[in-house]
């Protein structure tokens, strides 16, 4: 290492997606210097990944405020603010030209995959002087070589995209289930299914497993691409034991995508166009037909219990909506302190919990709640929520803005989070939300405070997208 002090440092940003190119737009207002880490070929890749997916939440809740201050000198032209944009018009009129403004392009490193952090000259176990020990952010470009960083701060949001749960109970993965993906015969948790990747579903039997938005963007194409190609044939697998509970109400849904998600599930169902098999889990998964190195025309089978006896269905393909969890393995020489639930920042978990708390809607915060042991290490976006799947954009937003100014020396910014998300139907993890209570009943609402968990105007988008979705509220990474 140089004899760079470390207040001169780059602040290290990993994952270039919304939230991480947010938190580099930040960086730059506060006069200091980013330096952007990202696995894939171009900025945003995960959110080009389900680029096909349109958001339920309008411009207007998309657009960071030191992003727009980046892109307002360059002749970028803003978007409706009242249209709404799929994941692709996402990248292409906000994601790509942030990323090519002149503060930011030479800041982003593509194709380079963070594999460790740690402290220069400190493992995890060594304490003294470490709060002002440089940061030591190991990558990893596509051609297999490694370099080291040395760097002032971190911001990890990395996001959620690439570590999916599997399909198997408790956690782990069913029998045969990594067979199964590395044939290709369980595909990515959000296939273009009347796009790019048509070819693996015209005319076969897919079977989708999960009951969020998620399945219901699959369930919804699948019917689509019926209509066009009559032999083919959709199964669904969730683990609840009525459909129903996933529609949600129907006209009754703010926003009006999000009922007409659920009405259009329903009527799919209804119609006998989907077959649908609930309470169960899945326990294994073997290939038939041509070799795992050639599944072109494989079968799989597909093995699960039910509180009547096990199942068993003959398939093409397995699409995956079982949502994800954040890949922790890189920051094994960081001090954090997790939530031992959901995997989120010790003071962050319990409010985002999901199994007490399906609306979306959080008390806003930011650096303080988001620290760890580990002085200005920040895990930020869809992977600060850990396995809980409720995340908001704008959430993230202020997330970074406040981590920012932490790093800066500008506690009391930090410290003044103020973000209105007034909560509708959009924030619950399945299209049925626990703000659809029944007559008489309240929606469990300490978590918000009194943000208000079932309000009925704004609509912020909801993401899980891991270089953020941070992922649109109806891609729903990581949700499900």
């Amino acid at each position: 290492m140089t004899d760079t002090t470390t207040s001169e440092l780059p602040i290290a940003v990993i994952g270039a997606g919304p939230v991480g190119l947010a938190a580099a737009a930040h960086v730059i207002a506060r006069e200091m210097e980013p330096l952007v880490f990202e696995t894939g070929a171009t900025p945003a890749a995960a959110v080009s990944a389900w680029g096909h997916i349109g958001l339920f939440s309008p411009w207007k809740y998309n657009i960071d405020q030191a992003a727009r201050a980046l892109l307002e000198p360059t002749g970028w032209v803003e978007p409706d603010g009242d249209s709404l944009p799929t994941g692709a018009e996402l990248v292409t009129d906000y994601l790509a030209p942030l990323a090519a403004t002149p503060q930011l392009s030479g800041a982003i490193r593509t194709h380079s995959r963070v594999i460790a952090v740690s402290r220069v000259g400190k493992d995890r176990t060594r304490t003294p002087g470490r709060g002002d020990t440089p940061f030591l952010v190991r990558s990893q470009n596509q051609g297999g070589e490694i370099e080291d960083h040395f760097v002032r701060a971190v911001i990890d949001a990395s996001g959620t995209w690439e570590t999916p749960n599997p399909l198997g109970q408790a956690g782990l993965p069913a029998l045969g289930e990594d067979e199964a993906s590395e044939a290709g015969l369980v595909t990515s948790p959000l296939p273009d299914v009347l796009g790019r990747d048509r070819a693996q579903f015209a005319g076969r039997h897919t079977l989708v497993v999960g009951a969020g938005h998620s399945a219901a963007n699959t369930l919804l194409a699948l019917g689509e691409l019926r209509e066009a190609e009559p032999s083919t044939r959709i199964s669904w697998v969730m683990r609840g034991s009525d459909p129903a509970d996933v529609y949600g109400g129907g006209d009754q849904d703010g926003p009006p995508a999000r009922g007409a998600l659920g009405t259009r599930l329903r009527h799919l169902v209804e119609a006998g166009h989907i077959e649908v098999h609930t309470s169960v889990t899945i326990t294994g998964l073997t290939i038939s037909g041509p070799t795992p190195t050639s599944a072109t025309n494989a079968e799989l089978t597909v093995a699960g219990s039910t509180p009547t006896g096990a199942v068993s269905l003959n398939v093409d393909r397995v699409v995956p909506t079982t949502g994800f969890r954040p890949d922790l393995s890189f920051l094994r020489e960081i001090r954090l302190d997790l939530d031992p639930i959901v995997e989120a920042p010790a003071g962050l978990g319990p409010l985002i919990d999901p199994e007490y708390h399906s609306c979306g809607t959080v008390a806003p915060h930011g650096a303080r709640l988001l620290a760890h042991p580990e002085e200005d290490f920040y895990i930020a976006g869809m992977k600060s929520y850990g396995r809980a799947p409720t995340f908001l954009l704008a959430t993230g937003y202020e997330q970074v803005r406040s981590i920012v100014a932490a790093i800066a020396g500008d506690q009391a910014a930090a410290d003044s989070v103020e973000l209105f998300l007034p909560e509708t139907g959009v924030c619950s993890a399945d299209i049925g939300s626990s703000c659809d209570t029944t007559p008489g009943t309240t929606p469990d609402t300490s978590a918000a405070d009194s943000a208000g968990c079932c309000g009925a105007d704004a609509q912020p988008v909801s993401i899980g997208i891991p270089t953020g979705l941070e992922h649109g509220r109806s891609a729903q990474m990581g949700t499900d």
